[in-house]
């Protein structure tokens, strides 16, 4: 049987979407994500992602949500531009950004290697300074504006955000990755998801120690999740309850 001229396989579609999108994700780990979003395809709520950058990741959540149906994506992110990044003392950076007149330091535990900021990050926003502006064009471009909503601040802005009827069946946490905010991202969302439902980590027990010891304390030592597992560098949970 001949495959239809209509059927494009989702990896080269992936492909396409994210080839000129800045960011850190290979695209393995991006047909890892898309997997594990769409597996939630028979349960009721919306897809969550905390840490977003210009919409790589985001993308392909929101292609996911848009083959499930009926599901929102929501892109949680700082979004910091341009102005709002400072080198410190020690060559590294961090950034504060203000957020209907709070200000919110970002990366401040954990700040950014001088050497790598300066490599890729900077070149980046001298085309690109204000990140907001072009995370809603990438995600315009391939025809997800309909389905993905920025949401500018972090977890527990979003928790006031959309109050505690929300739903969430997978929650994507690849934000600061400090402890004390994977901890505090862990315990603010985790009252949002529905039975069966998702928590997938980027980056957890490669290279980022303070990561691996909040999943360890609230997740893997936790009686609420299951079938703990890792494809790619992406650990997954499924809730219990």
């Amino acid at each position: 049987m001949s495959q239809s001229n209509n059927i494009i396989p989702i990896y080269e579609k992936i492909e396409k979407m994210v080839e000129y999108i800045h960011g850190w994700s290979p695209i393995d780990q991006l047909y890892s994500l898309y997997l594990l979003a769409f597996s939630t395809n028979q349960l009721l709520g919306n897809i969550v992602e905390i840490g977003s950058w210009s919409g790589r990741s985001a993308i392909v959540l929101g292609e996911a949500a848009k083959e499930i149906g009926e599901t929102k994506v929501f892109a949680i992110d700082y979004f910091p531009n341009w102005e709002d990044w400072n080198e410190n003392p020690d060559g590294a950076y961090e950034f504060k950004t203000d957020i209907e007149g709070v200000s919110y330091l970002g990366h401040h535990n954990q700040t950014v290697w001088k050497e790598p900021f300066e490599e890729s990050i900077i070149p980046f926003y001298n085309e690109h300074p204000k990140l907001l502006e072009h995370f809603k064009e990438n995600i315009k471009n391939n025809s997800l504006d309909e389905i993905v909503t920025p949401i500018k601040g972090n977890s527990n802005y979003f928790s006031d955000y959309v109050g505690k009827n929300f739903k969430c069946k997978f929650l994507y946490i690849d934000g600061e990755h400090s402890y004390e905010s994977v901890k505090n991202d862990i315990e603010v969302m985790k009252k949002y998801l529905v039975r069966g439902g998702i928590i997938c980590f980027d980056d957890a027990f490669t290279t980022y120690e303070e990561v691996d010891k909040a999943i360890e304390e609230l997740i893997i030592d936790s009686d609420e999740f299951i079938h703990c597992n890792k494809l790619t560098r992406k650990l997954f949970v499924a809730v219990k309850r």
